[in-house]
């Protein structure tokens, strides 16, 4: 069956491809990496750890990233002094360009930590969850099924064809996660996607306001809560 690698942020998407690669390979194949690189949502590295858990997987490493090459980058992500956006789901859906929450070449520097890890300690798979709406107009060009093609065969040559990459998000919309979510048995009340690393969660800032719009879009109750009142309507 073979073991693999899951790059586990503690959100929605990170923790859908945990449970996915369970599904794959069985939770005692599992490894989860999650990794700090300077983001202000650290509350996301206990709902990894939480999420670890409750998928019973073999286990669950932290590690840090050096963190001067993202310091004076401009990301809000990071930068003390600058707060993160607050966006209506229409202003997401049609800005353009790099996110002002994009940390240049992250997801490039995680997945070589990732790799040389998996390689390392026998995985034959990394798992990480970019999806289209994280792709789309670019606003972050670290997801893209362009990057994640590249990456795919860097890692794969790069280790002498011992490792894959694993994007089974990829094409999906942030509704049709949270729907997978559901339907692998996600414990989705441990997972926390705040950019703000608030509890309860913001309500406010984009990857908030993506996943509040991604259950309405299923009629499910987000049970995760927000320090706003949302209106769910007849979401169940």
């Amino acid at each position: 069956m073979g073991k693999a690698l899951v790059l586990l942020s503690g959100g929605l998407d990170s923790s859908t491809c945990a449970a996915m690669a369970v599904k794959a390979h069985g939770a005692e194949n599992v490894h989860a990496l999650t990794i700090f690189y300077g983001q202000k949502h650290q509350t996301e590295i206990e709902a990894a750890k939480n999420i670890a858990e409750a998928l019973g997987l073999a286990s669950h490493s932290v590690v840090s990233l050096p963190l001067e090459p993202f310091k004076g980058a401009g990301s809000t992500l990071i930068d003390p002094d600058k707060p993160n956006p607050e966006l209506t789901y229409q202003q997401i859906a049609e800005s353009t360009g790099p996110s002002p929450t994009y940390v240049p070449f992250r997801n490039a520097n995680l997945l070589s930590l990732a790799t040389a890890i998996a390689l390392r300690d026998g995985c034959e798979e990394v798992y990480y969850g970019p999806h289209a709406e994280d792709a789309r107009n670019f606003a972050y060009p670290d997801c893209t099924p362009e990057f994640n093609g590249a990456m795919a065969n860097a890692i794969f040559v790069g280790t002498y064809f011992k490792v894959k990459l694993i994007t089974p998000l990829q094409w999906m919309m942030k509704a049709d996660v949270a729907w997978t979510a559901l339907e692998l048995g996600v414990p989705i009340e441990l997972t926390h996607s705040c950019y703000n690393g608030k509890r309860p969660a913001c309500g406010k800032c984009p990857t908030c306001v993506e996943r509040i719009e991604a259950f309405k879009a299923i009629g499910v109750k987000d049970p995760l809560p927000y320090e706003i009142q949302i209106d769910w309507g007849d979401c169940r």
